[in-house]
């Protein structure tokens, strides 16, 4: 093959500078992020050159990959409850609604997890900071069950350790996700070889060896992630079906091979049935379970049904659906829909009276998704919607984190 190049020269402060505008087998090669070229396709000004300014652009290869992530691919999806709506809730109807890639946590965060999280907090924080981290294990006290063995148990002892971390507040969970950011970056900058001063508090984004910052995802990512309709496509822009649980068919149990009529997630069965028989645990938990315990859906995320109900960034408004964007919808707080005041329905008056107010609908109310241990299976659908006090704590909540594609339009 025969290679021909035309050079493009600047004459720029008496110095000759040659640009990256070439010809390979007759086609212009463009700049783009991996490969931006030598110069300035805007002003001829090298790059990396203090003679020329010193503007630096780093080698770039792409996000990094993070622990623990899964990219989860975006696109337009049908979001909302598909179930009967049993609770007559009416806060989750059905619309049409586009999602932009992202990344999600494989599992939900483990007590293993979080006991790094406390260690490096014992090391590097004030005891305030520390004690404010603590899960609050009496989650687990009945006062007519004999939990009390988990009340100590649970956290620390080696045999929970890939169980999810429970008894963690909506803020608990987003200050983990700072502090997880941090951690990674650090690392991804050892790695590297260099060394950045974090005076501000963060590792330069312009550097390209840090990933985005970890987060709760929001309640449209989790419930598009819980969905994975990947592969249901038909054609270019049809469905074949959509699904009730994170997996295809009506039921709960496995109908394929040899975990035939077994349950696909851990959740409460009926009145009083957390697991089956003995000698026939069929759901294999009586609470929580191992993170990686059930099948994972086509995205690979295991435990979108079942196990804990997850965190999400989202304050709670039963109208959310109407109000949201179609394009990455999220309520950050009560813009056109304030918890109280003459344009209110609901009235709370949670500001004034803290201790008992009459509305849970508050800009402190946070979503939640997805059924749990102790849930039966209605709440494992992932157009379901709850909410609690961002600074309360459950056995029943943990969460898991997800994070931007940087650098991507789709």
């Amino acid at each position: 093959m025969k290679y021909s190049f035309r050079v493009l020269m600047y004459v720029i402060g008496g110095s000759v500078i040659l640009s990256s505008c070439s010809l390979f087998g007759g086609k212009n090669r463009k700049p783009n992020a991996s490969n931006p070229g030598q110069v300035s396709t805007a002003t001829g000004l090298a790059y990396n050159d203090e003679d020329q300014g010193g503007f630096m652009v780093n080698p770039y290869e792409g996000q990094p990959d993070a622990p623990n992530m899964v990219f989860i691919e975006g696109g337009r999806a049908v979001m909302g409850s598909f179930e009967e709506d049993v609770m007559s809730y009416r806060d989750n109807i059905e619309r049409t609604v586009s999602v932009a890639s992202f990344y999600m946590d494989e599992t939900e965060i483990a007590n293993v997890h979080w006991l790094e999280y406390m260690h490096y907090l014992a090391k590097d924080s004030s005891q305030e900071v520390y004690q404010a981290a603590l899960p609050d294990t009496t989650v687990w006290v009945g006062k007519l069950a004999f939990n009390d063995p988990y009340v100590e148990h649970y956290l620390r002892y080696p045999g929970f350790r890939y169980f999810p971390v429970v008894g963690v507040t909506w803020n608990q969970a987003s200050k983990f996700a700072v502090w997880r950011t941090r951690a990674v970056n650090i690392k991804l900058a050892e790695d590297a070889g260099e060394e950045y001063a974090e005076s501000d508090g963060r590792i330069p984004l312009e550097s390209g060896i840090v990933v985005p910052a970890y987060r709760l995802p929001t309640e449209a990512e989790w419930e598009y992630a819980a969905q994975a309709l990947i592969g249901t496509q038909w054609l270019e822009e049809l469905q074949t079906h959509q699904r009730i649980y994170p997996w295809d068919g009506h039921a709960v149990r496995n109908p394929y091979g040899k975990q035939m009529g077994y349950m696909l997630a851990n959740f409460k069965r009926g009145r009083g049935d957390y697991a089956g028989i003995a000698g026939r645990l069929n759901d294999g938990a009586l609470i929580t379970s191992y993170i990686y315990e059930y099948p994972p859906n086509d995205y690979g995320l295991y435990n979108m049904a079942g196990n804990v109900s997850e965190w999400v960034q989202d304050i709670y408004r039963p109208m959310s659906f109407q109000d949201f964007d179609d394009l990455n919808p999220i309520r950050r707080d009560g813009f056109l829909d304030p918890a109280s005041g003459t344009n209110s329905g609901y009235n709370s008056d949670h500001e004034k009276n803290p201790e008992s107010f009459t509305s849970l609908i508050t800009d402190r109310a946070r979503v939640y998704k997805g059924g749990s241990w102790k849930d039966v299976a209605y709440w494992m659908s992932p157009g379901t919607r709850r909410y609690l006090d961002q600074d309360s704590a459950t056995a029943t909540i943990g969460f898991r984190c997800a994070m931007i594609r940087a650098g991507s339009n789709y």
